[in-house]
């Protein structure tokens, strides 16, 4: 006996909705235990599974261990290079990205270093980096600037990458004596 079609529809839309979520939880239940189950496969045998999906966004954290870091007085004729007092400053960035892309961490300065009216030029911060042996975690050295973004790390994989920025300032008897500030942002970027 056939019924007609839209007969059929009523019968499939009148399904009780608890009965309804029993019958799916049922389903899953036998599919969660069939595949459970050891498979035996006889030569010539093979396995196709299709309609996998797995959703995953692109993302990115970043953990730098200090939020300020200080460079110490010395004497520019013996210290040319000032090492900060926090060095190695360690970084961790964690990425998630498609295939194809880029992770990328910047460092931007708000300006100049400044004490009162007097200024020391950003750009006499430097840094260089560090990583797990023969790898540098996939941070990049650069020099401080306040006029655009300077890269300091890139990546091409997902995963977690560690490794260090060491500070270093540029001395010169031509800095007039004060304390100086300035802020600069980090900002990682997975497309």
């Amino acid at each position: 006996m056939t019924m007609p079609d839209n007969a059929k529809k009523r019968v499939l839309l009148n399904i009780p909705q608890r009965k309804a979520l029993r019958a799916a939880i049922f389903m899953v239940v036998m599919a969660l235990i069939s595949l459970s189950m050891p498979l035996s496969l006889n030569a010539g045998t093979s396995i196709v599974i299709t309609d996998v999906n797995a959703e995953s966004t692109c993302s990115a954290t970043l953990t730098i261990n200090t939020a300020s870091i200080s460079f110490p007085n010395a004497d520019p004729g013996v210290v040319p290079t000032v090492p900060a007092n926090e060095n190695p400053v360690g970084v961790t960035a964690s990425v998630q990205i498609e295939d194809g892309s880029t992770a990328t961490l910047t460092a931007t300065a708000a300006g100049d270093l400044v004490s009162g009216s007097d200024t020391i030029a950003i750009n006499s911060v430097r840094w260089i980096v560090t990583g797990s042996p023969g790898n540098t975690g996939g941070l990049v050295a650069g020099t401080m600037s306040k006029s655009a973004p300077v890269l300091a790390g890139s990546w091409t994989q997902s995963g977690t990458y560690t490794g260090s920025f060491l500070f270093y300032l540029a001395n010169s008897w031509s800095y007039a004596t004060g304390t100086y500030s300035q802020t600069v942002t980090y900002t990682v970027t997975a497309p």
